[in-house]
C-alpha cells in the first residue's frame, strides 16, 4: 500500500485528503516504512469522521476497500495475521495501557489513542457504579414511597415506570429508556421525590442537564409540570429543581477549548445527576460527564435507545443498552422487585446469568400519547422493527389519517407539489401574533429533510419555502433578515446564553421602532431578543435535519427522503423522524428508497458494548 493507492481510495469517495496525511504522518512517527500501518492509520481515521469509536481489522482482512477501475486491480486489505503482526511491531501501536498515537487491542480493533481513554474512562466509570452494593437496604422505606407516588394502576400488568424508580432508587445507575409520550420525564420527577424522601434531613444537591439548549427547555418545562402532579410533601417538592442546562454549561466549558471547569480533580458539587436525550451525547462529552461526577452521586439517563445516535462519535447510549439484544434482570433483582412491587417480569429471559448493566436498564412500554390504535404509533413499531411492507401499508392504507404517505414528485415538479402545504403549515405563524404565541404557532408544523444538500436536503427546501412564502405576500425577504424569519443556532454561545439547537423568530420590536430583533423564547416563559447581528453562528430553520430535530416534538411533520440511496438513511433516522410528530405525520419518498432505509441500522463500531456486557 502507497500514498498513491491512498490517493485512490479518495478518489473513491472512501478516505479524505486528511486521513492520506493523518496515515504519513503516523508512518514519519514510526521511523520506518509499512504500507499496513499507512492503510490502518488511513482508515482509522476515516472511521472516526464516520462516528465509529474504532476500526475493525477482522472485519476488514483479505477484502477489497474499492471496486474494480479500469486498468488497476481492486485495493485489498492484508489478511488479518500478518496486519496485526505488523502493527503489533510498529512504535506508534500501543496496548491498553500505552500512551501511543494508536491502541490495538485484543479484538483486533484499532483505535486513535484519545477515542480509546474516551471509552475506557466511560467504562470503567460506569462498571464501578454498576458493581457497588445498592445504596438502599431498607426496602420498606422505598415500598411505601413507591406505592403512593406509583398507586396502583387501574389495569393489569407491570408498572414500568414504578420499576424505574426501583432501579434508581437501588443503585447508583439507571437508564431508562422508552420512545415518545413513555412519561421518561414523569417517571424521573417521581424518582427525585422518592430519593429526596429516602435522602431524609439535609441538603440533597439534584442537577438537570441535556446535551442541548433545547432538549434543556424542554426537560425544564416537563419537570415542571410534572411536580405539580406528584404526592409528595410541599417541601420535598422544593428540592426537585426546575432549572436544567446543557451539559456543556453544566460542566463550565472554557471557551476555545476541549476542557471543562468540572473534571476529575474538580467534581461537580451533586448527589443526583439527571441527563435526558442521552441518545444524543457523544463518547467524549460523557466520558467527561461522567469522569466529573462523585462517586457517591447516581447518574440517571433518559433517552430512546431506538433514535439517531450523535453527530459525534459513538452509539453511547445503544452501546449502554446493547441494543438489538433481549436482556433479564439478575435472581436477586427479581428478588427485591417482587419484595417491593410485587411485580414479576416475563417475556424476556430471566437470570440465566443476567444482571450487573442489566440491572440498571429500564425499557418503558407503555405510551401514553399513541394509544394501541394511533397511527403514529403503528408506525413507528413497525418502523423500529424493520418491517417495511407492513409501514408502507400503514402509510398508504387510508385507514389511519394521522400518517400518510406521498410518492416523491420531481425536483421540478417540488414547488407546485408541495405550495398549498406550506402555505397552510406556516401561514398562521407569520401573521405575528402576540408572543409567546407565535413560537406555538411556529412549531404545529415543519419539515424535515434526511440530508442537507441535493434537491430534496434542507438547503434547497429553506430556499423553496421562501419562494413560496413570498409568492404569497407571507415574508418579503428583500434582505437576508426579514419579518418571520426562523433560526436554528449551530453553535454554544454562553455569552448570549444561547445554544446549538435553539431557535428564533425575527420579528419587529415596538422597543426598538420597529426594528428587527430576533426572539427566543426563554425556559421561564420570558421572551429574550437579540440584534440579528449579535447572534452566533446560524441558519434558516423552515426546515432542518432530522438529526437537528432530536430534542423537539411538533404537531405536523413532513418528513422528505432523498430520490436516491444515501448512507445516513438508516431505520432510526426514520424512526427519529415519526416519532417528532405529536399528530400527524406525512411522508414523501420512493418505495425503494424507504424499503432500504429501514433494512439498515446504524452500525457504529467501538469496544464499549463489549466492555460493559462481556463479563
Amino acid at each position: 500500500m502507497t500514498k498513491e493507492n491512498l490517493y485512490r481510495l479518495v478518489d473513491c469517495g472512501i478516505l479524505s485528503f486528511l486521513d492520506v496525511h493523518f496515515a504519513g504522518f503516523m508512518e514519519e512517527l514510526n521511523a520506518h516504512r509499512s504500507p499496513e500501518l499507512l492503510l490502518a492509520a488511513a482508515l482509522v481515521s476515516a472511521g472516526s469522521r464516520q462516528g465509529h469509536i474504532c476500526l475493525d481489522l477482522a472485519a476488514l482482512a483479505g477484502k477489497p476497500l474499492s471496486e474494480d477501475e479500469e486498468g488497476a486491480e481492486a485495493l485489498l486489505c492484508p489478511e488479518l495475521h500478518r496486519w496485526s503482526g505488523v502493527l503489533n511491531k510498529c512504535s506508534v501501536v500501543g496496548t491498553a495501557g500505552d500512551y501511543r498515537p494508536l491502541i490495538f487491542d485484543n479484538r483486533s480493533r484499532l483505535y486513535l489513542y484519545r477515542y480509546w481513554h474516551y471509552q475506557e474512562q466511560l467504562a470503567g466509570s460506569i462498571r464501578k457504579r454498576v458493581e457497588e452494593a445498592n445504596q438502599m437496604t431498607d426496602l420498606d422505606r422505598m415500598k411505601q414511597g413507591l406505592d403512593r407516588l406509583f398507586p396502583v394502576p387501574g389495569e393489569a400488568g407491570i408498572d414500568w415506570q414504578k420499576v424505574a424508580a426501583f432501579a434508581a432508587g437501588s443503585g447508583k445507575f439507571t437508564v431508562i429508556s422508552g420512545g415518545p409520550g413513555t412519561g421518561k420525564t414523569t417517571t424521573v420527577a417521581k424518582i427525585l421525590a422518592l430519593l429526596v424522601e429516602l435522602a431524609g434531613s439535609g441538603t440533597h444537591r439534584i442537577a438537570l442537564a441535556a446535551p442541548t439548549g433545547k432538549a434543556a427547555a424542554r426537560l425544564q418545562e416537563a419537570i415542571k409540570k410534572a411536580k405539580e402532579i406528584i404526592n409528595c410533601t410541599d417541601e420535598v417538592r422544593e428540592a426537585i429543581p426546575e432549572q436544567a442546562s446543557t451539559i456543556h454549561r453544566l460542566l463550565g466549558a472554557i471557551p476555545k477549548s476541549p476542557y471543562f471547569r468540572h473534571n476529575e480533580k474538580n467534581l461537580l458539587p451533586v448527589d443526583v445527576l439527571v441527563i435526558d436525550e442521552a441518545s444524543m451525547v457523544d463518547l467524549a462529552l460523557m466520558s467527561k460527564l461522567v469522569r466529573a461526577l462523585p462517586d457517591k452521586a447516581r447518574l440517571i439517563l433518559l433517552g430512546d435507545k431506538d433514535q439517531l445516535a450523535s453527530v459525534e462519535a459513538g452509539a453511547v447510549l445503544g452501546d449502554i443498552c446493547d441494543t438489538g439484544r433481549m436482556h433479564g434482570y439478575s435472581d436477586d433483582f427479581l428478588e427485591a422487585l417482587h419484595e417491593v412491587t410485587g411485580f414479576a417480569p416475563g417475556g424476556a429471559p430471566q437470570g440465566q446469568g443476567a444482571g450487573g448493566i442489566g440491572d440498571c436498564i429500564v425499557q418503558l412500554q407503555k405510551s401514553y400519547r399513541f394509544g394501541a390504535d394511533s397511527g403514529i404509533g403503528i408506525l413507528s413499531r413497525a418502523v423500529n422493527e424493520g418491517d417495511a411492507p407492513l409501514a408502507l401499508a400503514i402509510l398508504q392504507g387510508g385507514v389511519h389519517k394521522s400518517v400518510e404517505w406521498k410518492r416523491l414528485p420531481s425536483a421540478k415538479a417540488l414547488p407546485a407539489s408541495i405550495g398549498a402545504g406550506v402555505v397552510k403549515g406556516f401561514r398562521e405563524y407569520l401573521k405575528r401574533p402576540d408572543l409567546p404565541e407565535v413560537f406555538e404557532l411556529f412549531d404545529r408544523f415543519r419539515i424535515l429533510c434526511a440530508v442537507r444538500e441535493g434537491p430534496f436536503g434542507v438547503v434547497a427546501f429553506n430556499r423553496l419555502v421562501e419562494r413560496i412564502l413570498t409568492a404569497h405576500r407571507l415574508i418579503d425577504p428583500k434582505k437576508t433578515w426579514y419579518a418571520g424569519r426562523p433560526v436554528l443556532i449551530k453553535v454554544n454561545d454562553y455569552s448570549l446564553r444561547l445554544f446549538n439547537g435553539d431557535v428564533g423568530i425575527a420579528l419587529p420590536d415596538r422597543e426598538a421602532a420597529n426594528d428587527l430583533r430576533v426572539f427566543f423564547p426563554g425556559s421561564d416563559g420570558a421572551v429574550r431578543k437579540f440584534h440579528p447581528l449579535r447572534l452566533p453562528d446560524h441558519e434558516t430553520v423552515f426546515a432542518m435535519t432530522v438529526h437537528k430535530s432530536q430534542g423537539s416534538e411538533f404537531s405536523e411533520v413532513l418528513l422528505i427522503l432523498p430520490d436516491k440511496e444515501v448512507a445516513v438513511l438508516t431505520r432510526e433516522l426514520v424512526y427519529t423522524a415519526i416519532t417528532r410528530a405529536r399528530e400527524r405525520i406525512e411522508i414523501w419518498g420512493k418505495e425503494d428508497i424507504f424499503s432500504i432505509a429501514l433494512s439498515r441500522r446504524i452500525k457504529r463500531l467501538s469496544g464499549l458494548r463489549d466492555a460493559l456486557w462481556d463479563t
